[in-house]
C-alpha cells in the first residue's frame, strides 16, 4: 500500500504578519514530482575513460513558479549539466523538478520571494540527488552539485526585470 506523502511546513520569514483572521501564515508542499529529465553521454562507451585532466562541467538553474488556485502554486526548479573535454561532451543531464505548494497568510510582498526562494530551496535536495543519482547510474562518479544561493538569484533577476523595464519605450498616445 502506498504510503500518503507528508506535508512539510515552513516557519513564516522573520517578520510576517499574522494574516488577517489571526492564522499563522504556513507554506505546505503538498507534491514532489519529475517533470523532465533527460541525460545524454553520446560518446560513450569512449567517453567513460579515465582522464589526465578532469572535465569542464556547465551548470545552468532556472525557477518558474505558476498559481494553480488562490493558495497553491506549482514551482519548477530547472537544473541542466554538462561536462565536456574541449569539443567532446561527456554528458548532458537537464532536471526539471516540480513541487506543488500551498502558501496561506502571506503578505502580497512577501509572495515572489517566498516562491522563487524559499520553495526552490525546499526543492533542491532532492533534485541534486536526482542528477547525483543520473549522472552515476550513466558511468560517471556523481555529480553534486554545490548549494545555490537562491536569494541572490532572485534578486539578480529583479535588478534584470527593473533594467528591461527602463529599457523598454513607453508608449505613446
Amino acid at each position: 500500500m502506498a504510503k500518503k506523502p507528508e506535508e512539510t511546513t515552513t516557519p513564516p520569514p522573520a517578520g510576517a504578519a499574522k494574516a488577517g483572521n489571526g492564522a499563522q501564515p504556513s507554506l505546505n508542499v503538498l507534491a514532489q514530482y519529475i517533470k523532465d529529465l533527460s541525460f545524454e553521454s553520446p560518446g560513450a562507451p569512449a567517453s567513460l575513460r579515465g582522464r589526465d585532466k578532469a572535465p569542464g562541467i556547465n551548470i545552468n538553474v532556472n525557477v518558474n513558479a505558476n498559481p494553480i488556485s488562490e493558495t497553491e502554486y506549482d514551482v519548477t526548479l530547472t537544473l541542466n549539466a554538462r561536462a565536456g573535454v574541449e569539443k567532446d561532451v561527456l554528458f548532458n543531464v537537464e532536471l526539471v523538478y516540480g513541487g506543488v505548494f500551498r502558501v496561506v497568510g502571506f503578505p502580497q510582498e512577501h509572495m515572489l520571494p517566498l516562491l522563487f526562494i524559499e520553495c526552490p530551496r525546499l526543492l533542491f535536495p532532492f533534485a541534486r540527488q536526482i542528477i547525483a543519482d543520473c549522472t552515476r547510474n550513466g558511468g560517471f562518479p556523481p555529480l553534486m552539485i554545490d548549494p545555490i544561493d537562491f536569494a541572490q538569484m532572485f534578486q539578480q533577476r529583479m535588478a534584470e526585470e527593473q533594467a528591461k523595464a527602463k529599457v523598454q519605450p513607453s508608449g505613446t498616445a
